[in-house]
């Protein structure tokens, strides 16, 4: 069965962007390679993101880089579908439980905070990703805003790159 894979990088302190949504701070920390990126997208068949996530890629000087992938935004001010992507709305449940009926590869919760909050709100999230960055921001948007229920996670692997530490939790069995 497909998972749903929270795969996300977080500042020391918890942080996934500055309070202005920016991610300047990703490209100071001297990892490895590509971090595992490449290992993880051989696996993955359909990203997921928050609208604000969605304009930030679009923003990168390059390519959209999930094309070749079924891609959803969550959004509140858009409908229907744009080159890259379909815009959905409302609780992830139904999304989640469509796409686990089909056949294929696994789902990548790519970000922001509101929408991973809402897919930990349903306990939606199979696998967890999270790469460590040697920075404390002090303050920012949080990877994990309160208001969800608690989640019982054991590691399931660590993988040094460099300065960058990727952490993996399965949920407790």
């Amino acid at each position: 069965m497909r998972k749903t894979v929270l795969y996300i990088a977080m500042s020391l302190d918890g942080y996934i962007a500055r309070e202005n949504g920016d991610i300047d701070w990703l490209e100071e920390a001297e990892g490895e390679g590509d971090n595992g990126y490449s290992e993880l997208m051989k696996n993955i068949g359909t990203v997921i993101m928050g609208r604000k996530t969605y304009e930030q890629v679009l923003g990168f000087d390059m390519e959209f880089p999930y094309k070749e992938m079924d891609c959803y935004v969550y959004s509140n001010e858009k409908d229907g579908r744009d080159e890259y992507a379909s815009f959905v709305k409302g609780s992830p449940i139904n999304l989640i439980s469509e796409l686990k009926k089909q056949p294929g590869k696994d789902i990548w919760l790519i970000g922001g905070g509101e929408l991973i909050r809402e897919f930990l709100k349903e306990k939606l999230v199979d696998q967890f990703m999270i790469a460590v960055i040697p920075i404390l921001l002090g303050k920012g948007i949080p990877l994990f805003k309160q208001d969800f229920p608690e989640h019982k996670l054991k590691l399931s692997n660590t993988q040094i790159y460099n300065e960058i530490v990727m952490l993996s939790y399965d949920y407790e069995k």
